[in-house]
């Protein structure tokens, strides 16, 4: 059996030293080692002591650390408390090798303020207002991010800061920020998007969700008994010999008395006592009865379900020049809103931005530098255009082929001027059959279409949209709801037109003979069909 190979001693008295390294990440070894500020030793210890303080979110006093001299850490200690850097460190490993490494950075360049002339005092109070500086601006900046996302995106936490950072600087991240502050003012979106995609049943009863529930109820019950009940004498049938007055019943030995001159009398007489002897009989007649008893009784109850939440989240968002203003605010507060939902609880969103033919813009609202510049870009943005439903219905519907979107919902979030064709409507209907896709609409007008009717399983009216825009005018009409209160069969029973667009075209063009006709223009007035989209 080999014996098990010593341990070399030769070096392990040089790389005790170096023990805290094993507690540090790679990328602050190199920092820690050569930096110009005290002894290897006690700065890697202290190193290591102020990582663990950072990412414990509690800090030690300055008089405990051993690296650097207490001049210098007692400016620095005063600097990450002023911007509370331990708190955005707190549970944050990349965030805290992040700042450990700035303050290698910025500490590292006190030799070289000295070189320049500057006095020891000087110098240190340089290095500390550089590193005072750099994150005086970035803690900023996460207070902008925690404001717009409720958390901090990944990509912030790292050393790939400098991605984002002309971002957050830009016209487009301004947007973002007025359209954060206008989602205080829409608490009900919270609510709708928190309610999209089918991945699990939430403790909330939904009452668009029906489910049969069989209950037993007591209650009180006629209940029938039958019973057999004797009747004598009523013809039926013969069980013996008694005595009566029954003259059709009586023996034939006393119907013999009836022919002697004496013997007649006591027939008579016997028949007057109740005493000849005639045959017994009786029937059994079936007698039904009713008695009132407690009985159990089963029926079907519809009772709303629970309402399914948290999955994947399709957007699509109308970007047509009808939507300009405060319909326009309202449309990127829902962009963003399901952005913020979709990042809080680790979901999956994708943005459809349409406008008229050709004019779809998708894009995956995931916050991190990416995103961020896309949301910002898109948010910046003014929407002009047309409108077309059918492009942004059929990539949602085929999004929901794939594995990873089957358990989302769809959220569209328009003015309502638009009609998909009887085909998208059709086949979007099937797919809600097969998959239990639900389409929930908010509704950015004054009244919902037939359009937004026939897609949308539940539609939210934001009536005072134009508060958005600048605007104090209240909405002309008094409900959203006029379509289905004054034309309610205005919607496709059997999703089919009665007849097809071209029969109707040519049956408008046709003459009485059968003969086509041009169609009429008013004079003056330059319009022809060819101005309808």
């Amino acid at each position: 059996m080999n014996a098990p190979v010593p341990h070399s001693l030769l070096f392990e008295a040089e790389e005790a030293r170096l023990a805290a390294l094993d507690g540090l990440a790679r990328k602050l070894w190199l920092g820690g080692l050569t930096n110009s500020q005290g002894r290897l030793e006690p700065r890697l210890e202290s190193l290591l002591a102020l990582r663990t303080g950072l990412h414990s979110g509690r800090l030690a006093p300055a008089e405990t650390w051993l690296w650097p001299p207490p001049p210098i850490a007692d400016a620095l200690n005063d600097a990450i408390t002023e911007f509370g850097l331990a708190g955005y460190c707190a549970g944050e490993a990349e965030l805290t090798d992040t700042v450990v490494m700035s303050v290698l950075f910025h500490l590292d360049f006190i030799v070289d303020y000295r070189d320049r002339g500057a006095s020891e005092a000087e110098a240190v109070r340089m290095a500390i207002e550089a590193f005072a500086a750099e994150w005086q601006e970035r803690c900023g900046q996460f207070d902008e991010l925690v404001e717009v996302f409720g958390l901090l995106p990944d990509d912030t936490k790292s050393t790939r800061w400098d991605q984002i950072r002309g971002v957050l600087r830009s016209a487009g991240w301004q947007e973002v920020l007025r359209i954060r502050r206008l989602l205080a003012r829409l608490p009900e979106l919270a609510r709708i998007i928190r309610g999209l995609g089918r991945a699990r049943a939430s403790e909330e009863r939904d009452a668009m969700n029906q489910t049969s529930v069989e209950l037993i109820d007591e209650a009180i019950a006629q209940r029938p008994e039958r019973r057999t009940v004797r009747v004598p004498d009523m013809p039926g049938e013969t069980r013996g010999v008694h005595r009566s007055d029954r003259i059709a019943r009586m023996l034939p030995t006393e119907a013999m008395l009836l022919g002697h001159p004496l013997l007649r009398l006591v027939w008579h007489a016997r028949r007057a006592e109740r005493t000849l002897l005639s045959y017994e009989d009786d029937d059994r007649m079936q007698e039904l009865r009713l008695h009132r008893s407690r009985v159990l009784r089963p029926h079907i109850e519809q009772q709303p379900g629970t309402r399914p939440e948290m999955g994947p989240i399709l957007v699509c968002v109308d970007t047509s020049g009808s939507m300009q203003g405060g319909a326009e605010a309202v449309a990127k507060a829902v962009v963003l809103e399901a952005m913020r939902t979709a990042h809080a609880q680790r979901r999956s969103c994708h943005l459809f931005a349409f406008g008229g033919p050709d004019e779809l813009v998708e894009m995956e609202l995931a916050v991190d530098s990416g995103g961020i510049e896309r949301i910002a870009r898109f948010l910046g943005q003014a929407f002009h255009g047309g409108t077309d439903i059918c492009a942004p219905l059929e990539r949602a519907m085929a999004k929901l082929e794939h594995q990873r979107w089957q358990l989302a919902d769809l959220l569209i979030a328009s003015d309502g001027e638009f009609g998909a064709t009887p085909a998208t409507v059709t086949r979007l209907d099937a797919i809600k059959r097969k998959l239990g896709l639900r389409v929930q609409g908010v509704l950015v007008g004054d009244r919902e279409s037939v359009g937004f009717l026939e897609i949308a399983d539940n539609i939210y009216p934001i009536r005072d949209w134009r508060r958005y825009g600048g605007s104090d005018a209240e909405s002309p009409i008094h409900s959203h709801r006029l379509t289905a209160m004054y034309f309610p069969g205005a919607l496709r029973g059997a999703r089919e037109p009665a007849v097809s667009g071209e029969i109707a075209s040519a049956t408008m063009c046709s003459g009485p003979d059968g003969s086509v006709r041009e169609p009429r223009t008013l004079p003056g007035s330059g319009h022809n069909d060819n101005d309808h989209r």
